[in-house]
Parts: C-alpha cells; structure tokens; sequence
C-alpha cells in the first residue's frame, strides 16, 4: 500500500496529541510524498500546526455540524482513530474513507472500521506513544518504535517569534525555570505549598522563576507563589497557547505534573521535569515526557490507595529538597 493520504484522529487533550506526533513523523517518513491530515480541536490546534510531518489541520469543532461532507473533501486513503470517537468513526464510513483503522474494543468500530486492532491501552506496558503505532497493523506494519528512537524525532518546530516584552523577561545568565503548578484536573498534583518550598530552596541569583496557567489558576496559586518572591515572575492567564509554546522553547527547564505543557518542553527539547504518582494507568510508564532532556519523579512504591481520592500521597512524598537538588545540578 502506498497511501496518498492519512487522516490521524485524535479529538482529546494537548498532552495526547503531542504524544500522537511521533506517529505522523513515522508515517512521514516511511511515505514521504504522502499527505498527513490531522483532525483534532481547536485548542489543540497550535500543536498540530507545529509539527514538521503534519501537512494540515482539520478541527471537530468546526467541521461536527456536518462531518460527513467535510471529510469527502479531504479525498483520505485512511483514517487512525487513535482516539475512539462513535460520530467521527461512523461519518468516516458514510465518508467512504477506504480504510478505517481502530480498536476492536469498542462495537460501534465493528459496524464502522474495516481494520480493528485488538490491544488494551489500560493493561499494556507500553508508552502512550508506543501504544498509538500499534494500530498501524491496520497497515501491515508490526514495528513498534524504541522509547529512545521516540526521542529523536523532531515533534515541534515553532516559526513565531518570541514577544519582545517576554523576551525582555528572560534571563541570560540565570536558570530560566517555568514551575506549572496546575493541571486543570488532567492529572494528579503536587501541591502549591511543595512549589512554595522549591522556591525558597532555588538560589535567587542562579534562578529566574516563571509560573504559568490559567488565569483561574494562577487566583489559586499567585498570593502564595509569586507575590512573597521577587525572582518570581506570574504569567498565568498572559499566555495564548501559541504564545506558551514560543516562550518555553526560549526557557531551559519546565517543572509539571503530567501535563500538556510539560509534554511541550519535551518536544522542544528544554528539561523537561515531570511529578507522577506511581498509580496505573497515570505512572510515568504510560506517561512520561518524551524528549532528549526530560526526568521524572516518582516514589519508589506500588500504591492503589490513593486511586479514588483526589490527593495522591506517594505524589507528595517527593520531597522539594530532590526536586531542587536535581535542577541545581543542570
């Protein structure tokens, strides 16, 4: 088969489309001439848009009031649902897509997929982005890609330029580090009092601080983790998400629970410091940053205790003196 053009389906969050990319790099390389289409949501969109392999971007958002149509027009060889979708799968379909690939797990893929891959997401030992080239049996193809050779494709390639009023901000002989304390529910969270003592161990005169969130966020974050600070700079609610993206590529490190923004430094190559909790499906085996400088902290531990609470107490076992000595040491 020598696909004229690919559609990768994948309607959820920044963090799980990013960890999608390096199946459209594969895709591009192993049918260079072949057109890669990725259909995802708007806020998703700067991401997808950034991405050397992805020749365009298509938005559920825009296209759910008549998909069928808007489909037709892309004249795909295939469709990937990597992430399940009933509408999307069954407008595939009517669209005539020829061949559709998804999970055998879900019914309504075997009225609406041609080529369905057997496999569990929840129960395998793969990495999330190992996981998304299983599909491409659908293809043929059986290869799955070493975490390290994940590392070395080129995810991002940001053409904006940075603002000048941030530029001014960052610092050129210091560590410029972004502490993202939230993450809007995706995922577990270390806490603001462990950031507040991270700072206070981070010497002020080899570190300049940034915080970055959702304006919502920051209310919840800012009395606490900027105003006490002066080496602290409070960006949350500043930042598009284009925006976000330039401004961690000029950063050198970025500190997160599992979230889209620290997915975002991994690809742009900066440190990228994740805080997982050791939990199953959440733990860094499924769900770590992917990217040449990337570490992440999790205790040492098997723990289902914390499953149903929202606070994770293995999470916050780690102890802001290893986090700091850790970026002391870069």
């Amino acid at each position: 088969m020598n696909p004229k053009s690919i559609i990768i389906s994948r309607t959820d969050a920044i963090g799980d489309v990013i960890l999608t990319l390096p199946l459209a790099v594969f895709l591009k390389k192993k049918w260079p001439d072949c057109r890669i289409i990725f259909l995802g949501r708007n806020y998703t969109k700067d991401i997808a848009e950034i991405c050397p392999a992805v020749d365009s971007f298509i938005s559920w958002d825009d296209i759910s009031g008549n998909p069928v149509e808007a489909l037709k027009q892309q004249s795909a060889d295939a469709i990937i649902h990597v992430f399940p979708r009933k509408e999307i799968a069954k407008a595939a379909r009517k669209a005539g897509i020829p061949l559709r690939i998804g999970t055998s797990h879900r019914t309504y893929n075997w009225f609406t997929c041609n080529r369905k891959i057997s496999f569990s997401r929840r129960k395998s030992d793969l990495h999330e982005a190992q996981l998304n080239f299983v599909l491409l049996k659908g293809f043929g193809i059986t290869h799955v890609p070493a975490i390290d050779d994940l590392k070395s494709m080129q995810l991002m390639n940001p053409k904006s330029e940075l603002r000048a009023d941030l530029n001014g901000l960052i610092a050129k002989n210091k560590f410029n580090l972004i502490l993202h304390p939230g993450s809007r529910g995706s995922a577990r969270e270390w806490g603001i009092d462990r950031f507040a003592e991270l700072i206070k161990l981070l010497p002020a005169d080899k570190f300049k601080i940034f915080l970055t969130g959702t304006e919502k966020e920051g209310a919840m974050f800012r009395n606490e983790l900027a105003e006490p600070f002066p080496q602290v700079t409070d960006l949350s609610g500043k930042l598009s998400l284009s925006e976000l993206i330039v401004f961690i590529g000029h950063c050198n490190g970025l500190l997160a629970a599992s979230t889209g923004p620290l997915h975002i430094a991994a690809a742009l190559g900066i440190h990228a410091i994740g805080l997982y909790p050791p939990i199953r499906p959440m733990h860094p085996g499924r769900w770590a940053p992917i990217g040449k400088n990337t570490k992440v902290f999790v205790a040492d531990k098997k723990c289902s205790e914390c499953r149903k609470t929202a606070q994770c107490a293995c999470l916050r076992e780690i102890s802001a003196n290893e986090v700091a000595g850790y970026l002391m040491s870069l």
